[in-house]
């Protein structure tokens, strides 16, 4: 789960992570109202969208008066902010998040995430702060230092003295840093965060070392644990179907191309993605209906898959494991007979009872196209595709 820039900070503020002061705000007056109470000279007034490269599209704004405060607030709020990350389409900017001017010596980039090949967490650092990390990573690798961390041991002060001495800091500013890395390592492993991102990490004049932005995510299988975190979650800033998705407990992801894909386990809906542009289609989803396919997950993945008008044709391709071929089978006669489902249907039913299911979608009265095998039905989708 996403959670805004302002949110991300109230969070790490908690656990002695040095960020500026900041006011949300709503409208305009609001805006002027936060950067009155911060008080000084400089004010910085940024659109607070789920996407990065906000400034380079125009949504951070240093203010130097009261006046520009109302200025850059009232061509802010209400635009269409279009990032490298929120696509051609951009996101609509409902909030605003006006912080005090720093005092800025130097950028820099830290990160926490974790590294699934290793299994082990890994705390990043580099001195080429402001910039996109991914375009550092692919361009001067070099530049990125990495500690991984013992879950036994935890994250431990000379790790923090050894990223600080490779950001090149000395005197406060370095002391200054270990004290961020190891505060910013606790708020990631209590909050069971999935990704902390500060970008840029900013070493003041003064020798302070402040998250100037935060990129926070959670992990969405521990957010049972956190009922303060729920809260914080915008639905106006995710895809209408993944959230419509969400009620049903599906997994859904939303793709560029034609052919919507309804199937159990997600190690199988990326093989039947992949089995897809091999024939020559395009994946239009990811859905994952998870074990217990019946009629009403069935039905709602038609809803979901449906509502994408670029969707021309369905793949359904299950494995029956869990749950019994023939039970999938009836609960997508059921679904169809109940959704107006108005584009070609192919179906791949594999496991326990497959050839009872196979006679219960031929003799079921509707076009169903039934699939053989993985390949099969990759083909014949996109045969349906081109008819």
């Amino acid at each position: 789960m996403k959670i805004h820039e302002y949110q991300g900070k109230d969070i790490l503020r908690k656990y002695g992570v040095a960020v500026p002061r900041g006011e949300v705000a709503f409208t305009v007056d609001e805006a002027v109202a936060g950067a009155k109470k911060l008080g000084g000279s400089v004010w910085v007034v940024k659109a607070q969208i789920h996407a990065g490269g906000r400034g380079k599209g125009g949504g951070v704004k240093v203010a130097k008066s009261i006046d520009e405060v109302r200025q850059y607030a009232s061509q802010i709020l209400g635009m269409t902010l279009v990032t490298h990350q929120t696509g051609p389409e951009g996101r609509l900017v409902k909030r605003l998040l006006i912080e005090e001017g720093a005092n800025i010596d130097k950028e820099m980039y830290v990160g926490i995430t974790l590294d699934r090949v290793r299994s082990r967490n890994v705390v990043m650092v580099s001195t080429e702060g402001g910039m996109e990390i991914e375009k550092v990573a692919e361009e001067h690798p070099e530049k990125i230092v990495k500690e991984h961390i013992d879950p036994a041991a935890g994250f431990q002060q000379f790790q923090a003295r050894k990223l600080a001495f490779a950001l090149g800091l000395s005197g406060d500013a370095f002391k200054n840093a270990v004290k961020f890395l190891l505060a910013l390592y606790k708020a990631y492993e209590a909050t069971d965060a999935s990704l902390f991102e500060i970008n840029p990490l900013v070493i003041t004049k003064e020798g302070a070392v402040v998250a100037l932005d935060a990129k926070v995510n959670f992990d969405d299988n521990a957010l049972d644990r956190h009922p303060e975190f729920k809260e914080l979650r915008d639905l106006d800033e995710e895809d209408p179907l993944e959230v419509e998705a969400s009620k049903s407990n599906l997994n859904y992801i939303k793709l560029d191309g034609n052919v919507g894909c309804m199937v159990n386990g997600a190690g199988l809906a990326m093989a039947t993605m992949d089995i897809i542009k091999l024939a020559g289609g395009e994946p239009a989803n990811f859905l994952d209906v998870g074990g217990g396919a019946n009629a009403q997950t069935v039905a709602s993945g038609f809803k979901i898959i449906l509502a994408d008008k670029n969707v021309k044709a369905i793949l359904i391709n299950i494995f029956g494991g869990i749950v019994r071929c023939d039970r999938v089978a009836n609960g997508v006669v059921e679904a169809a007979k109940i959704v107006d489902v108005h584009v070609p249907i192919v179906v791949r039913l594999a496991g326990t009872n497959a050839d009872i299911a196979a006679d219960i979608l031929k003799n079921s009265g509707m076009s169903f196209l039934v699939a053989e095998n993985l390949k099969d039905a990759a083909e014949k989708v996109t045969k349906a595709l081109a008819a």
